[in-house]
Order: C-alpha cells, then sequence, then structure tokens
C-alpha cells in the first residue's frame, strides 16, 4: 500500500491548479485521475471565457473567487506564455424590460467590486460592435478568452516539476477511514486493485464530486448534483469575422445559466452557446441536437440579425456538475473541511462549473489555505 500525504481526486482545471498551489509546500502529493489524461470532462468543453465576476451574489464564493480568480489567470497566462485575450464583452439589451434589468446587474457588478465596466448607449455599442442591435450595454473590459488546454498542460506540468505525482486511468472506488488516514480503493488500467493510505483527501472531482464525497460517507441532500447539458453551434467563417468581442444577452431572470452568446476563439472563430438543458441519466452524452439550430438561431437574432441559421454548424457540448436545480435559487461553490462530520483531512470542492475555471487559482488558494490549517493542527 502506498502511503502519501494528500490524495487530489480528479485533474480537471481545478485539480490541476490545486496541485500546482499546494505542491510549493507539500512535496508528497498524488492526482488520481479516472481518465487517461488530465481536463477531459467539464474543464475541456465550455466557452473558454475568463470572467469578470459580474453576475454572481456579493460576497459569494463564486463572487470573491472569480473577482480574484480573473487577476491570477491573466498574471499566471502572462508569466507562462498560455495563449489568451483580454477582448472585452458587451451585455446587451434592447427593450424597456432588459434595459431595467441590465441596469440593475450593473449597479450589482459595481457593489461587488467588479472592475473596468461601464454602460454604454446605441453610439458607443457601435464604435465597438458595429453590427450589434441593441439600445443599452454593459461593457466589460476585463473579460477574455484563454486557452484551456495550455492552462492545464501549464498547471500539470509546474505540479510535476514540484514532485506531484499523477496517476492517470485511475478511479476511486472506495474510501475508508482508518485511523487517522483514509485508505482509498483504485481500479488501475489493467482492472487491478490498488491502495492507497493518504493523510488527506481533496475532492476535485467535478461531475463525481457528491459520489466521492459519498465514498467518504456523507449522505448529504444538498450536495446532490443537477446536470446540465450545453450545446455549441459556430458560425461561418464569413459571418465569425463580423463579431470583434463576446456578445451575451441580458440573463435569464433565475439565473440558470447566463443565456446563448457569441464566443469568438483565439483562432478568430465564433462559437454560440451554450444553451442549459436538464438531464438525467448518462452524464457524459456529448451527442448533439442538430434540431436546435433553430433555437439558437432565434436566440441571437435580435441582437445579431446578420447571422441566418445556414451560418451555424454542429460544434460541441459539455455537461455543468450543478447544485442548483431548474428551479431553484442561486447555489454556491461548495469548498468545505469536513471536519464537522468526524472526517478531519476530507475537503470537498462540490458543484465547481462557471465561472471556476475563471475562479480556479483563486479556488486552489482557499484549499491551500484549508490544507494549511489542517497540517498545524496535527
Amino acid at each position: 500500500m502506498e502511503n502519501v500525504d494528500i490524495v487530489i481526486v480528479g485533474a480537471g482545471v481545478i485539480g490541476l491548479a490545486i496541485a500546482y498551489e499546494i505542491s510549493s509546500h507539500n512535496k508528497d502529493i498524488y492526482v488520481v485521475e479516472k481518465n487517461n489524461s488530465f481536463g477531459q470532462e467539464t474543464s475541456s468543453r465550455n466557452s473558454e471565457v475568463i470572467h469578470a465576476g459580474i453576475y454572481y451574489p456579493k460576497g459569494s464564493l463564486k463572487s470573491v473567487t472569480c473577482l480574484e480568480g480573473n487577476k491570477l489567470i491573466y498574471e499566471l497566462c502572462r508569466e507562462g506564455g498560455i495563449a489568451h485575450k483580454r477582448i472585452g464583452k458587451l451585455i446587451a439589451a434592447k427593450d424597456g424590460n432588459e434595459i431595467e434589468r441590465l441596469e440593475k446587474l450593473f449597479k450589482h457588478a459595481l457593489s461587488c467590486g467588479v472592475e473596468d465596466i461601464k454602460l454604454i448607449d446605441k453610439n458607443e455599442i457601435i464604435k465597438l460592435e458595429p453590427n450589434l442591435k441593441a439600445d443599452v450595454a454593459i461593457y466589460s473590459g476585463s473579460t477574455g478568452i484563454v486557452d484551456t488546454h495550455s492552462l492545464m498542460k501549464h498547471l500539470e506540468t509546474k505540479a510535476k516539476y514540484n514532485s506531484v505525482q499523477f496517476v492517470y486511468n485511475a478511479q476511486v472506488t472506495s474510501i475508508n477511514r482508518e485511523k487517522n488516514n483514509f485508505v482509498l480503493e483504485i481500479n488501475d488500467s489493467d482492472k487491478e486493485k490498488i491502495k492507497i493510505s493518504t493523510r488527506m483527501v481533496i475532492n476535485s472531482s467535478g461531475l463525481y464530486s457528491d459520489k466521492i464525497s459519498e465514498m467518504a460517507g456523507i449522505r448529504e441532500e444538498s450536495y446532490k448534483l443537477k446536470f446540465c447539458k450545453g450545446q455549441y453551434f459556430r458560425l461561418s467563417s464569413q459571418k465569425s469575422r463580423m463579431i470583434n468581442r463576446l456578445i451575451y444577452p441580458v440573463p435569464d431572470i433565475k439565473g440558470r445559466d447566463l443565456g446563448i452568446h457569441a464566443t469568438p476563439d483565439l483562432a478568430g472563430s465564433v462559437r454560440l452557446g451554450p444553451d442549459a438543458e436538464y438531464i438525467s441519466g448518462n452524464i457524459l452524452d456529448y451527442s448533439l441536437n442538430l434540431r436546435k439550430k433553430k433555437l439558437f438561431y432565434e436566440s441571437i437574432h435580435d441582437l445579431l440579425p446578420f447571422i441566418s441559421d445556414s451560418d451555424l454548424t454542429e460544434d460541441t457540448s459539455g455537461i455543468r456538475p450543478k447544485l442548483q436545480g431548474p428551479d431553484d435559487g442561486f447555489r454556491d461553490f461548495i469548498i468545505k473541511h469536513e471536519k464537522d462530520r468526524g472526517l478531519d483531512g476530507f475537503i470537498n470542492l462540490i458543484g465547481i462549473e462557471s465561472p471556476g475555471l475563471t475562479a480556479s487559482i483563486a479556488i486552489a488558494r482557499v484549499v491551500k489555505s484549508q490544507t494549511q490549517e489542517i497540517f498545524n493542527e496535527r
């Protein structure tokens, strides 16, 4: 049986960021990942947007970590030579009801401490995005895009340099408490069972984080994930050249998603999406529904009337691990040391959806602080 100090379950962008951050102070760390490489699920199937922190309730983990994470991601990208671009974003409104909601959103963002934002009128909109039809918009100058694969590769490389061991094709099947340690039973690539004894478990397993938590003995209804599928369509190259920045609608009142938006990528192409469809059953179903093309076209046509449905081709899809159900109000990230449940050394990260990519380094620093407290108490 292997004996280590820390096991991180999951090598998405959050697990990688945690490994990167905590390995500067701890050397005996394993990252176990059921897939054959890092970031094979949620982390590689998103809009690749660096968010400003406009939408989230003041003081929430989503707000605080996004605001801090925005600065940290840009800093890391500059230092690491990671491809990114601060292209800016417009949240656009057309009618009176939308404008009223947009103005409330703007005031909220200012109260949260979001920087480099302003309300702009139609004349200013035309200067920035001549093909966008809107009367008022929030302009966010700190919103950008990033090459998520390069970001994750950088985090993995830096963690490996700090002696972190990555074990891929390794699926955790059970977690048991034995004295002051946790014993993880793992199926490796040959379907053989191996055991690892560790002082600390950090559960950053994304779509499976509630299940990993249950393996440790936590059966908490409020931890159960709901799975929300989002699909993307790609614009033709000709129409992509008519969009310069991220363009978002005024968000859904319930905050379930940010609406189908236009996202340029680093190659100059533009994707539309994602939509939001709660699913059950196979949570790795990335199949595409071509019948949604009309919905996408209709949802974006008022703001971008130069787009026709023939400009759209199917692209990709992803699954969000949400704590918020379709009829629920806001739910925050869970980042919690489960000491009060008798699980000293077990740290849960559950419901890490958007803005998880932006917040990844900031989230990792929250976990780093928790790990230091755990070791200091022992």
